[in-house]
């Protein structure tokens, strides 16, 4: 029986339309989640939108709309992206789901009656693009740092969940190496809790029209962080679902570095009152800039990722966004840099080399044994990237090979020397049958492609190895990159 892997990105707002932030994320996940399956993992991938949340009411206020239409079409948005990306996710949920929404009111109710939620009033600086109340210490120059705006000073009266209560055991958790990656974010968690500790957090909000209703009170609609958390066991069907008894608890939550305390502390501390188990990993990636800003549509430098699909493809978009962003750090988008890593990584050291080989394979016999073309492959090394989640080195590891291809190739020159051509031919065919399948988490429509030019099935992990295809059905159709 095949072990399961667990894994989920962020759910978005459905504000505005995804940017390529969101698309990042869910690339990233897509990889880990297409890595597993090749070595034989039982995969259960998740993301979905966030729909009950206050910024989309706001945005409704704004724009005269009705709720409910706003945020079905804004959604219909972000699942789009998802077909575009080439995502291989095994569910998309929506907060406005029926079953998610029971969810949510269950586990509300479950802390309640534990006695972890209790009525008070509560007056705070408030920052809508967070959805959280902040302290002076979060601000800087009086300013939410994530928006760039001054917080709210909101009075009311909320429920508030006890999170002091279990300080102890989270520290505890986020004080371990494993739980949060990288180490940079994890220590981040640890000294914020060491130096202020925990305080009590509110989960409801009085007075709003669009959200999910406090169980026995209708004057509160439940607070994002219950409601949007609990996503992750909603849509396994909690609790007694049979995905949720198969695949719970998550492998890996996949997050942006401006949501990790939410993710990192608030949620263990529901699951724990709530007595569900706690996910494995909190994987926190840094931000895409552009020019060295953070991009969101709060800033106004959002960058529609669907146009860039359609300007340079999906496969070159995935590529850039892997090879320039590293995996504890922001990174810069630009299209200049995408453009040149077309021309030069894909079309020029992976399409060339595809191109070349399976000219001479359609004019000349191949067979032969391993001539030393394999060494220079790591599968180990590869593997290790993955297992550490950097997943960018792991990019770099293969790309390895896929230069250590073309010059083999070159100095081979297997199309003027016919004592090597066999051998060398054979050895180029079945380096490409394996490089198609380490490159498929990062760019699958183009080992499809690569696949359907050698004429065989995709592969997984297993099948890395050299001499098994000893006959090839090789039919070159056209480039796989166009030169930008």
């Amino acid at each position: 029986m095949a072990k399961k892997f667990y894994i989920t990105t962020a759910i978005d707002y459905v504000n505005g339309r995804p940017h390529i932030g969101h698309a990042y994320e869910k690339i990233i996940t897509d990889i880990i989640a297409r890595w597993k399956r090749l070595k034989g993992f039982d995969v259960y991938f998740l993301t979905g939108t966030d729909e009950n949340a206050q910024k989309n009411a706001q945005a409704v206020k704004e724009k005269g709309v009705k709720s409910k239409d706003f945020v079905a079409k804004n959604s219909k948005e972000f699942e789009k992206l998802c077909e575009e990306l080439n995502l291989s996710n095994d569910d998309f949920i929506k907060t406005t789901d029926s079953k998610h929404v029971k969810v949510a009111q269950a586990i509300f109710k479950k802390i309640f009656d534990k006695g972890d939620i209790y009525k008070k009033k509560y007056s705070g600086l408030y920052c809508l693009g967070c959805e959280a109340f902040l302290t002076e210490r979060d601000l800087v120059e009086g300013k939410c740092p994530e928006h760039n705006k001054a917080p709210k000073i909101v009075e009311e009266e909320n429920y508030f969940f006890k999170l002091s209560k279990y300080e102890k055991e989270i520290l505890r958790l986020v004080s371990s190496k494993d739980f949060i990656i990288p180490e940079g974010f994890r220590k981040e968690i640890v000294n914020r809790i060491k130096q202020d500790g925990l305080k009590d957090i509110s989960v409801s909000r009085p007075g709003l029209s669009w959200g999910i209703d406090v169980p026995n009170d209708k004057k509160h609609k439940i607070y994002v962080w219950i409601d949007a958390l609990s996503n992750y066991i909603s849509a396994l069907g909690y609790p007694s679902g049979v995905k949720f008894k198969k695949y719970w608890p998550a492998d890996v939550h996949v997050i942006g570095k401006g949501i990790n305390w939410f993710h990192s502390v608030i949620w263990p501390g529901l699951l724990i009152s709530a007595g569900v188990k706690l996910p494995k990993k909190i994987w926190v990636h840094g931000y895409l800039t552009f020019n060295g800003q953070k991009i969101s549509k709060s800033l106004g430098n959002a960058i529609n990722p669907s146009e860039i699909i359609s300007k340079y493809g999906v496969d070159p978009t995935r590529y850039v966004l892997i090879k320039d962003i590293p995996f504890n750090q922001d990174g810069d988008f630009s299209e200049e840099a995408l453009k040149d890593r077309n021309n030069n990584e894909l079309a020029n050291d992976l399409g060339n080399l595809v191109s070349r080989t399976l000219t001479l394979c359609e004019k000349y016999p191949y067979c032969g044994n391993d001539d030393g073309l394999f060494k220079s492959l790591n599968l180990v090394k590869i593997g290790n990237y993955f297992d550490s989640f950097e997943i960018h080195l792991a990019l770099e590891e293969i790309w390895k090979f896929v230069r250590a291809s073309n010059k083999y190739i070159n100095d081979k020159e297997p199309w003027k020397n016919e004592d090597c051509r066999e051998v060398v031919l054979y050895n180029l065919l079945e380096a490409l049958r394996v490089i198609s399948v380490l490159l498929s988490p990062f760019i699958p429509e183009t080992c499809e492609k690569i696949n359907k030019q050698l004429g065989v099935k995709a592969g997984d992990l297993k099948t890395v190895k050299f001499g098994l295809v000893k006959k090839y059905n090789v039919k070159r159709e056209g480039v796989l990159f166009k030169k930008i």
